[in-house]
């Protein structure tokens, strides 16, 4: 009895990995590719006052339907654009936002769903700006391509 129990620990510990990869896959941070017929989708967790992925790459005119999914007891926001946009922002002058696809609030565990189209190549920073969250490091990074 003992050579199977240790074949099916054997099997066991061989498939299982196999079996749950599709699972580990599918619920990847980061940029997850095209829905059916609709823009391309990313997945950005924040965990710890760190967004997660804190860069990805996506092309000029193309709409990306962006999942904020907040997993901190805190309120946070996700604000990209230019420098303009992070100036403004700075002073925290907005405490809520809920308008501007490229200005999100998402509450305390609550996944916010927003779809950008950046028109222009280039590099645009995305910050939480709520008070001390950008000097501890909640920053990340849009790449544009042509």
């Amino acid at each position: 009895m003992k050579p199977r129990s240790g074949l099916m620990r054997g099997a066991l510990a061989i498939g299982l990995p196999l079996l749950l990869a599709p699972a580990i896959a599918a619920g990847a941070v980061g940029v997850l590719g095209a829905g059916p017929g609709g823009p391309l989708r990313v997945r950005i967790e924040i965990d710890h006052s760190r967004f997660t992925p804190a860069s990805f790459s996506v092309q000029a005119g193309r709409p990306i339907e962006i999942e904020l999914r907040n997993d901190d007891p805190i309120d946070h926001e996700w604000i990209v654009g230019d420098e303009a946009t992070h100036r403004r922002h700075a002073t925290g002058t907005e405490p809520h936002h809920g308008v501007r696809p490229t200005e999100v609030s998402i509450d305390a565990l609550a996944t916010v769903t927003t779809t950008v189209t950046f028109p222009t190549p280039g590099t645009y920073r995305y910050v939480c700006h709520l008070p001390g969250h950008e000097a501890y490091g909640m920053v990340g990074l849009v790449t544009v391509t042509p």
